[in-house]
């Protein structure tokens, strides 16, 4: 099943907010190219949410629980949001350093394209993200 990185800044939300809410629809991505990760998501897909900015860190895993429908707020029709539900909380941040250092994410979006927010997860980086939380 396809993995996929969200980052979010969490002074705007949080993992811990999502973990309040429960569910909550990923809204705010006017990126192209993020918006076309957004629409290839498909209910049941893992999300792992990082925290940019000031942590820089993968910070827990969520899944995805309405597959893309129309953004409400956009008046072109062009974007789409998508709904996640927290599963749970990596039992430690995986930082941007460690993932950088990883020969897995050399290619990675998360390396090269820094600004953008929705990127797919290769074969066996959700593994080693998990693997280096000590999940």
């Amino acid at each position: 099943m396809p993995a996929w990185l969200v980052k979010s800044e969490p002074s705007e939300y949080s993992y811990a907010d999502l973990e309040r809410d429960g569910t909550a629809e990923w809204d705010g991505v006017k990126n192209a190219q993020a918006q076309i990760h957004l629409r290839a998501m498909q209910v049941g897909d893992t999300v792992v949410v990082y925290h940019s900015m000031s942590e820089r860190a993968a910070v827990g895993l969520a899944r995805v629980v309405r597959a893309p429908y129309p953004d409400p707020t956009d008046p072109a029709g062009k974007r789409v949001w998508v709904d996640f539900q927290a599963e749970r909380r990596l039992q430690r941040p995986v930082t941007l350093a460690e993932l950088k250092a990883d020969p897995g994410f050399v290619m990675s979006p998360l390396i090269r394209i820094s600004r953008l927010s929705v990127m797919p997860l290769e074969d066996g980086q959700l593994a080693t993200i998990e693997r280096l939380a000590g999940s």
